[in-house]
């Protein structure tokens, strides 16, 4: 696509902050614990990009009965205690960040309050302070374009003149969607097979991405 890029919009989760590694070990512990036996290869296809609404629709679906309102209570502490440890930076993402002079912002499937907590985490907030967006903004999540969509009108920009960077297929069916230049980030846990579609270019090392861009 040609054109002058306007914003680059940045998932959070796998493209900014390393969360899916040690999320993803977690939910294969959370799904079991519920009743429901999952590979992590299993976790990332089925869930990785989309909302934890959707996730809790489908552990629904899978057990046949709703949960109760506050089964998530006891594991929030599993996730917590693995991030406070663990997280980091996605490799090379701050290098980009430093180089990369058009406008950014986040745009995550994420609730704000999980995004403030893993960038606040790994110093990533006050980057994009002010510039955050999440599916709770929304009705649709990915792979609907209406998160991506919010986050260019919010920032005044064509969604033709946007960029996204995202590591789901999800994310980037999302991006594609209205026409956004999408960017699949393959140095995570999604096989690149799985990113690569017309209109999508795939690249494995973030310090690549303002090179792209450009």
């Amino acid at each position: 696509m040609t054109g002058v890029l306007g914003l680059v919009i940045f998932d959070c989760d796998g493209v900014l902050v390393d969360t899916e590694r040690i999320a993803v070990r977690i939910d294969v512990a959370v799904l079991a614990k519920l009743g429901w036996m999952m590979t992590e290869a299993d976790v990332v296809e089925r869930f990785m990009g989309r909302t934890d609404e959707y996730m809790v629709s489908q552990i629904e679906a899978y057990l046949g009965r709703p949960l109760p309102a506050n089964w998530a209570e006891p594991f929030q502490r599993w996730y917590r205690e693995a991030f406070d440890a663990e997280l980091t930076p996605v490799p090379g993402i701050v290098e980009a960040l430093d180089e990369i002079a058009t406008t950014t912002c986040v745009a995550s499937s994420g609730t704000h309050e999980k995004i403030r907590y893993t960038l606040g985490l790994t110093g990533l907030y006050q980057r994009f302070a002010g510039r955050i967006f999440s599916a709770s903004d929304v009705a649709r999540g990915k792979p609907a374009p209406d998160l991506f969509l919010h986050a260019a009108h919010r920032m005044g920009v064509d969604p033709t003149a946007c960029a996204v960077v995202e590591d789901s297929r999800y994310g980037l069916e999302a991006a594609r969607a209205p026409g956004m230049r999408a960017l699949g980030y393959a140095g995570g846990l999604t096989p690149r097979r799985w990113l690569e579609a017309p209109g999508t270019v795939v690249f494995d090392d973030m310090r690549e991405l303002p090179r792209l861009l450009r």
